[in-house]
C-alpha cells in the first residue's frame, strides 16, 4: 500500500497529488471530450508524479473510466439519487472513490478520506459530507454483493451483462451481433476482456529492424505477426527502437491486418499501393516497410494536413514510404490505376474500448448511419482507385455489423467487377477466424483489438 494511501492526516490534509492528478484527467475527459491517454500524459507531468504514483493515477483514471456504468448504478443506489442529479465535480470523485472502494485494493479509510479532501478542493465545503456519506455506504457492500443488489434483469441478458461488465447496453447487443449464434456463448468473455488493459505491442519495421531486435532490446515476444513485439515497463518513446524510429506501437491486429494485405496475391505489375486512410500511420508505416520488400512504393492519403505532417515525420525513413498527400479519400488525389489499397475506415471504435475506455461511453446507436455512410462511400472509392486484378482491404476496429458485413454487401452488391476473397488463408497461424469469406480477430480470442477484415478483388 502507498504512502498517500496509508496517511490519516487532518481533515483538512493537503490533497493526495496522484488523485488529484486522476481527477483533473476525469475532468477534461468529462468536460472538454479530451482523450484520456493524451490527457494523462500531459496531466502527470504537469503533475510531476513519481513512477508509483503515475501509476496509481493510470489505474484510476482508467479503471474509473472502464468500469463507469457499475460505478454509477452504485452511486445512485448509495446516494439515492439520479446520477444526472450530482454536481458533474462531485460526481467524478464519487466515481474515483467507488472505484478504489470495489474493485481496488485500497483501504476503506484512506479512499473515503482522500476523496473528502479531494472533493473539497474542487468543489468547496458543501458536498464533503454527501461524498462521505455515500463513499461509506459503498463501502459496506463488495462489488459483487453491490452487483446482486442491481441486479434486476434476466441472467445472461444484454441489460444484465451490461450492468455485469460496465458497457452500455447498446454495444452488449452489437457485441452479441456480430459473434453470431455459433459464438454468442463467448459474449461475457468478449465483455470481461474489454476491461482488461492491453499490453504495449510494437511492430518492428522491416529494413530497419526485426522481431529479434526488438526482443534483444528487452521487449518480450508477440503471439501472432511475425514483425510484433510486447513493450517493456516503462516509457514506450524511451525504448531505443521506438525513440529511432525502427520500430512502432501497433496493436498486433493492426499489423495482421496490414500483412494480410501485403501477402494477396496480385498478378502482373505491383508497384503502387496505397493507404487510403493514413492516419496515425501505424499501418502505412508497416505497409510501405513490406512494399519495398517487393519493390512497391506506398502513398498515404490523409485528410487533415496537421495529421499528415505527424505521419510523415514518424514514417519518412520507413523504405518504401512514398509521402503522404492531403486530400479526402471519398474522392482520392491519387490517378486510377493502383495495385493494393489499405482502406482502414473511420468507425465506431468499438473494437479498441479496451484500449480506450471512454469511447464506450461517447459512442451512441445515432453515430453508426453517418459512419456507414461515409464508410461505403470511402469502400466505393477504393474499388474505383484499384486496377482491374489489384486488390482491395477493407478493415475497421469496430465489430458492429452496419460497419462490417454490410457495408461490404452494400457495395458489393451494386458492381459486376467486384469479389469478395476468403482471406483466412492471409492469416497464417492464426486461428478461430471463423468460416469466412471475411476475419475478424477478436481481444478475448487472439488478445488483439477487435479487427474486421474484407479482402475485395476487382475484376
Amino acid at each position: 500500500m502507498s504512502s498517500h494511501e496509508r496517511a490519516r492526516g487532518p481533515r483538512k490534509a493537503p490533497v493526495d497529488a496522484a488523485r488529484r492528478a486522476a481527477y483533473d484527467v476525469l475532468h477534461e475527459v468529462g468536460s472538454a471530450d479530451a482523450y484520456a491517454n493524451l490527457a494523462l500524459s500531459q496531466i502527470q507531468r504537469s503533475h510531476e508524479l513519481s513512477v508509483r504514483d503515475a501509476g496509481f493515477c493510470t489505474e484510476v483514471v482508467n479503471g474509473t473510466l472502464r468500469y463507469r456504468g457499475l460505478l454509477d448504478a452504485v452511486i445512485a443506489e448509495a446516494s439515492g439519487r439520479p446520477i444526472d442529479k450530482l454536481d458533474p465535480r462531485v460526481l467524478d470523485v464519487l466515481r474515483m472513490g467507488t472505484y478504489q472502494l470495489l474493485l481496488m485494493d485500497t483501504d476503506a479509510y484512506a479512499a473515503v478520506d482522500t476523496s473528502v479532501n479531494l472533493v473539497r478542493s474542487v468543489a468547496g465545503e458543501a458536498p464533503a459530507g454527501l461524498v462521505n456519506a455515500v463513499l461509506r455506504k459503498v463501502s459496506t457492500r463488495t462489488d459483487q454483493q453491490w452487483l446482486k443488489k442491481l441486479s434486476a434483469q434476466q441472467p445472461g441478458s444484454d441489460e444484465q451483462l451490461a450492468l455485469e461488465f460496465s458497457h452500455p447496453t447498446w454495444i452488449v447487443s452489437a457485441l452479441r451481433d456480430a459473434l453470431g449464434p455459433k459464438r454468442a456463448d463467448q459474449l461475457p468473455a468478449l465483455l470481461a476482456a474489454n476491461n482488461q488493459p492491453p499490453s504495449v505491442t510494437l511492430a518492428a519495421r522491416p529494413g530497419l529492424s526485426t522481431a529479434d531486435d526488438l526482443l534483444a532490446a528487452g521487449a518480450s515476444p508477440g503471439r501472432w505477426s511475425p514483425y510484433a513485439a510486447v513493450a517493456p515497463r516503462g516509457p514506450v518513446g524511451s525504448f531505443p527502437p521506438v525513440r529511432d524510429r525502427r520500430a512502432g506501437v501497433q496493436d498486433e491486429g493492426s499489423q495482421l491486418v496490414t500483412a494480410a494485405l501485403a501477402h494477396a496475391e496480385v498478378e502482373g505489375a505491383d508497384t503502387t499501393w496505397v493507404d487510403l486512410c493514413a492516419g496515425p500511420g501505424g499501418k502505412v508505416a508497416l505497409l510501405s516497410a513490406l512494399g519495398a520488400l517487393r519493390g512497391a512504393s506506398t502513398v498515404g492519403v490523409e485528410l487533415h494536413p496537421h495529421r499528415a505532417e505527424l505521419i510523415v515525420n514518424s514514417v519518412s525513413r520507413v523504405p518504401g514510404f512514398a509521402g503522404v498527400v492531403v486530400g479526402d479519400s471519398r474522392q482520392p488525389p491519387i490517378r486510377p490505376g493502383v495495385d493494393r489499397v489499405l482502406l482502414d475506415v473511420p468507425c465506431t471504435g468499438l473494437g479498441v474500448v479496451r484500449r480506450r475506455p471512454e469511447l464506450r461511453w461517447r459512442r451512441t446507436p445515432s453515430d453508426v448511419p453517418a459512419l456507414k455512410k461515409l464508410q461505403t462511400q470511402l469502400l466505393t472509392a477504393a474499388l474505383d482507385l484499384v486496377r482491374p486484378g489489384g486488390v482491395v482491404a477493407y478493415v475497421t476496429c469496430s465489430p458492429h455489423i452496419a460497419e462490417t458485413e454490410l457495408v461490404v454487401s452494400s457495395v458489393v452488391r451494386r458492381r459486376d467487377d467486384v469479389v469478395v476473397e476468403d482471406s483466412r488463408g492471409l492469416f497464417p497461424g492464426v486461428t478461430d477466424l471463423g468460416d469466412g469469406p471475411n476475419v475478424r480477430l477478436w481481444p478475448h480470442l487472439h488478445g488483439t483489438d477487435g479487427m474486421f477484415f474484407s479482402l475485395m478483388r476487382r475484376r
